[in-house]
C-alpha cells in the first residue's frame, strides 16, 4: 500500500495538500486498502506521499470528521471500526440519497457514461475473479448513480457514505458472497435507464438497498453472536 501511495503524489497540487491527501486515503479506504482496525502510521505514509507531517495531520482531521478514522491516545490515527447502528445510519442515507436522484430525474436520454462505465469494470473483475475489485466497481456504480443529480455537495457527501460501508464490508469472510450477486442486478438498473425509466429503476434500486442491508445486518449479528 505505501508504495501505492508513492504513485498517488502525481495526484496532489490541485487543491490544498491536505485536501488532496484526504482524498488519496478516502479512496484507498473505498478500495479496501486500509482495514478496519488498521493503523495509519504518520512518518510511513507522510514520506510515501512526500507530504509534511502538518499537511497529513490535517487530512488525518479531515477524515476524523468523515468518521473515517479515529485517534486513540498515546497509540495513534486507526481506520474506524463500524457498529451494527452505523450500518443503520448508513443505509438510510443511501435510500435517501440513491432513490431520490433517480426519482427526479427529468426526461431521457440520461448521461449514463460513467455508469456505464462502472457495470463494464464489474464484469471485468468478476471474470478475473477479482472480488474485492468488483466491490469497488459496485461502489463506483452506485457514486454514478448520485452523480446523475448533478450536485457537487451531494457527490462529496456519497464518497463520504460509500468509503463508510466499504468498512462495514470487512464483517463478510467471503467478498464474492457480498459481491457477486448485485453485478446483474447494476446491469439491471443500468438497462432501465438506458429505456428511460427512471421511475422503474427507482423501485429496483430500493429493493437492491435492502437486500444489501439485510445481509449486512446478519453479518454483523452472526459475528456479534
Amino acid at each position: 500500500m505505501l508504495a501505492e501511495l508513492a504513485d498517488d503524489r502525481a495526484l496532489l497540487g490541485r487543491t490544498s495538500a491536505a485536501e488532496r491527501v484526504a482524498d488519496i486515503l478516502r479512496t484507498r479506504i473505498t478500495e479496501g486498502g486500509f482495514p478496519p482496525g488498521a493503523r495509519l502510521a504518520e512518518e510511513e505514509i507522510g514520506g510515501a506521499l512526500g507530504v509534511s507531517r502538518n499537511t497529513l495531520r490535517e487530512a488525518f482531521r479531515l477524515l476524523t470528521h468523515e468518521r473515517l478514522l479515529v485517534h486513540q491516545l498515546n497509540r495513534g490515527m486507526f481506520v474506524r471500526v463500524l457498529t451494527a447502528e452505523d450500518l443503520e445510519d448508513i443505509y438510510r442515507v443511501r435510500g435517501l440519497a440513491e432513490c431520490a436522484v433517480l426519482r427526479v430525474l427529468g426526461a431521457p436520454p440520461y448521461p449514463l457514461d460513467a455508469v456505464e462505465a462502472a457495470v463494464e469494470a464489474g464484469r471485468r473483475a468478476a471474470r478475473l475473479r477479482h472480488w474485492r475489485d468488483l466491490g469497488t466497481a459496485n461502489m463506483r456504480f452506485h457514486q454514478a448513480l448520485v452523480e446523475l443529480a448533478g450536485s457537487p455537495r451531494t457527490d462529496e457527501a456519497m464518497r463520504g457514505v460509500l468509503a463508510e460501508l466499504r468498512l462495514v464490508f470487512h464483517v463478510v469472510d467471503d467478498p464474492r458472497r457480498l459481491h457477486e450477486p448485485y453485478l446483474s442486478r447494476n446491469e439491471e438498473i443500468l438497462r432501465t435507464l438506458q429505456g428511460g425509466e427512471a421511475r422503474t429503476a427507482e423501485r429496483l434500486l430500493a429493493g437492491y438497498l435492502d437486500d444489501s442491508h439485510r445481509q449486512l445486518a446478519g453479518a454483523y449479528a452472526d459475528r456479534l453472536g
